[in-house]
């Protein structure tokens, strides 16, 4: 089996991330500077949340260039380490620091839902089966799901954009169909990985999801993913957190 990985790999993904990360500040910025906040809250704010934001993928890239969640001879996973504790850790600071729980509040959900276009970088897992570098049982089902999410998420977002209440169940399905690709995605990943907890595809392992550039898909795009839902859906939890001052996502787009 070829473990090494594609030249195309690492500047797909890294860019792809860069991309996603760059449009997130940027609505998150264009939504604080319509916020009704003292202008040095929201300074503190965009500044503060940025620098957890790129601080955590310069992190997920060093440990990744590191090796810490393995390849092919690595015995024990590791890999889960780099994908639960974020979300355990941006969960906890939700709830525990007021700044990020208004911050996040004040963000239209249509742009929380939208900006997860980038799920249709997922194509990468199909375009890697197609050429024999990852195996169908992973693949298919995480490829599909993501360009699914992602195809769909800027129609989602036009359509609560335009009537938040008629559009609010659709939004909540989206997310936990977005949700549950997460979870079949990485649980795969899991069982089709070389591990003990390898059930699958024993002849062709997915080894490259635990390697730079790929690992950072489940250590960084797919803890930021379920936190962006996660922020999503307390909007629908909690409609009036919307600010009417605060432009949607048309407004943001131009």
């Amino acid at each position: 089996m070829n473990y090494s990985v594609p030249g195309y790999l690492t500047l797909y993904v890294l860019t792809g991330s860069i991309a996603a990360i760059a449009t997130l500040l940027f609505g998150l910025h264009r939504a604080l500077e319509r916020a009704p906040w003292p202008q040095k809250e929201r300074a503190k704010a965009f500044w503060s949340l940025s620098a957890i934001i790129v601080g955590w993928f310069i992190l997920a890239v060093v440990t990744s260039l590191a090796a810490w969640y393995g390849g092919a001879s690595r015995k024990v996973p590791t890999i889960q380490y780099g994908l639960l504790i974020p979300i355990l850790v941006g969960v906890l600071l939700f709830w525990k620091w007021p700044l990020l729980h208004r911050a996040a509040a004040i963000v239209p959900n249509e742009w929380i839902v939208g900006i997860q276009f980038y799920r249709t970088l997922g194509v990468i897992f199909l375009v890697l089966y197609a050429v024999g570098r990852l195996p169908a049982l992973f693949a298919l089902p995480a490829g599909l799901g993501d360009v699914s999410v992602g195809l769909l998420a800027p129609l989602v977002a036009t359509a609560y954009a335009r009537s938040p209440h008629e559009a609010a169940r659709r939004v909540r399905l989206w997310n936990q169909f977005g949700i549950a690709d997460l979870v079949i995605a990485v649980s795969l990943g899991f069982l089709t990985s070389p591990s003990p907890l390898q059930l699958a595809s024993f002849d062709q392992p997915s080894v490259l999801i635990s390697i730079f550039p790929l690992s950072l898909i489940p250590i960084y795009m797919v803890p930021l993913s379920i936190l962006l839902h996660f922020a999503s859906l307390r909007h629908l939890r909690h409609p009036d957190v919307r600010n009417s001052t605060v432009p949607g996502f048309a407004q943001l787009t131009k």
